[in-house]
């Protein structure tokens, strides 16, 4: 169990993000058009996976634009926002800030946020995703893993990219 804090106050998750050098674990996602993806589908890519609570709130919107703007300097690499949203909210948030480059993903059907050791099981929050951001290689090897302690802040997109 990781501890997070939500405007100050302690919250938990129920587990631990897949460290760097493990295998990721396996997930199935949605995606806006109602198709399951797994890691299988982005084979021989490296993967960013920017793992948000809800694209409603302004740190998710705004890690989500500076990740579509990065993704245009990493064709190798598939950017994909992972949050709770279903997947039609998700796409007109994406529309409406033409954000053509990364792939929303939501856990509507899946055990991503437990699998990941990533899901808040008390506080406010409770059932969503922390924040985190991990990138993977070609082999879904983990190559960063970054569990943002405080909710409301950003990730470090820098060390984030530079491992790609």
């Amino acid at each position: 169990m990781a501890q997070i804090t939500l405007h100050g106050d302690a919250t938990n998750t129920n587990g631990e993000l897949p460290q760097v050098g493990s295998q990721a674990p396996d997930f199935v996602l949605t995606t806006g058009d109602l198709a399951d993806v797994t890691l299988e589908s982005y084979a021989g890519k490296k993967k960013l996976l920017n793992i948000v609570p809800s694209l409603d709130t302004p740190t998710c919107q705004l890690s989500t634009k500076k990740f579509n703007d990065a993704a245009k300097q990493h064709e190798d690499t598939v950017f994909l926002t992972v949050s709770a949203d279903l997947p039609f909210a998700q796409g007109r948030f994406c529309q409406a800030e033409n954000l053509e480059v990364i792939q929303s993903l939501s856990t509507m059907r899946s055990n991503f946020s437990e699998d990941y050791g990533i899901k808040i099981i008390d506080g406010p929050l409770a059932g969503v995703t922390g924040r985190a951001v991990v990138v993977l290689d070609e082999g879904n090897k983990v190559i960063h893993s970054e569990l943002v302690g405080e909710i409301g802040d950003e990730p470090n997109y820098d060390s984030a990219l530079a491992t790609l």
